[in-house]
């Protein structure tokens, strides 16, 4: 992916969005005590923080809860947009043939296909390897149908999972190029991809909600991991990517923190984003 030149980093910031998995939280999908602080300041210094993430928003509930979140969010990569109450305000679904040939192409590929519709997570295939890992991590159960017929014309998110990642990265680039504009095909870890509608990309999610929020864009900082997180970094004004990013997810960003196992969200908060708050140029006090 060639990444075009960026301008430089805003030296005032109003709004951090922020992915979850491997960014916000650690690799025990935890909010650390450093983070929880480091949100605090943010507060403090009148700087509103939003949660963006390929989970669907009531896999992404318990985080916003642990945060306090007084906020809009975006999850199924901005497939759904929620208000602070939780109320739906935007929904992207994919185009039911859209959804049949992804499906199609997974399975044909022995990629398990799962599809998610907002509140369910629908799968065929209990014994699938990355099923118990999902439960733990959303902390909700699956519904096991035979067929995704019936919700074909609902579905906000088609994830696929396995644990072959080259396979995976390569279907990540058959179904873009098979589908087009039609869809955003990335994967959000190495074991998962996730294919949405064209519109639902955290790069426009992230613009969604700080024109919710009252936040020029000029003032939005994004920080991430993730293939799935680079049309965000790309497009803010201030964009962070974890330590524990890929190379490619790296360059797309302005500044490199620390991986999700040191903190480096809350490094990247009290070196970046807390400087540049209501103005302050880097270095003032």
């Amino acid at each position: 992916m060639i990444i075009p030149p960026r301008a430089p980093a805003s030296s005032r910031i109003s709004l951090l969005v922020s992915d979850i998995d491997g960014t916000l939280i650690n690799g025990h999908k935890e909010v650390t005590p450093a983070t929880l602080a480091a949100i605090a300041k943010l507060r403090e210094a009148g700087v509103r923080l939003c949660l963006v993430s390929s989970r669907s928003v009531r896999g992404m509930q318990m985080y916003m809860h642990a945060i306090g979140n007084d906020t809009p969010s975006a999850g199924l990569n901005g497939g759904e947009i929620v208000d602070a109450g939780g109320t739906v305000l935007e929904t992207q679904s994919l185009d039911a043939d859209v959804a049949r040939l992804t499906v199609e192409t997974l399975t044909t590929n022995h990629v398990d296909a799962w599809a998610f519709t907002g509140r369910e997570w629908l799968i065929r295939d209990i014994a699938a390897p990355y099923v118990p890992r999902e439960r733990k991590a959303v902390q909700f159960e699956p519904t096991v149908v035979d067929s995704f017929e019936p919700y074909i014309d609902r579905i906000g998110k088609i994830m696929g999972a396995t644990t072959d990642y080259p396979l995976l990265e390569r279907m990540e680039i058959e179904l873009q190029t098979m589908l087009g504009d039609r869809v955003s095909s990335r994967r959000s870890s190495p074991w998962y991809l996730d294919v949405t509608h064209p519109l639902a990309n955290k790069g426009r999610a992230a613009h969604r909600l700080a024109a919710l929020l009252g936040v020029d864009p000029s003032e939005m900082a994004c920080i991430g991991d993730m293939d799935n997180d680079i049309s965000m970094l790309s497009t803010a004004s201030l964009s962070v990517a974890m330590g524990n990013a890929p190379e490619q997810v790296a360059a797309s960003a302005h500044f490199l923190t620390g991986t999700n196992e040191q903190d480096g969200w809350a490094e990247a908060v009290e070196t970046l984003i807390l400087p540049r708050a209501a103005g302050r140029a880097v270095g003032e006090t």
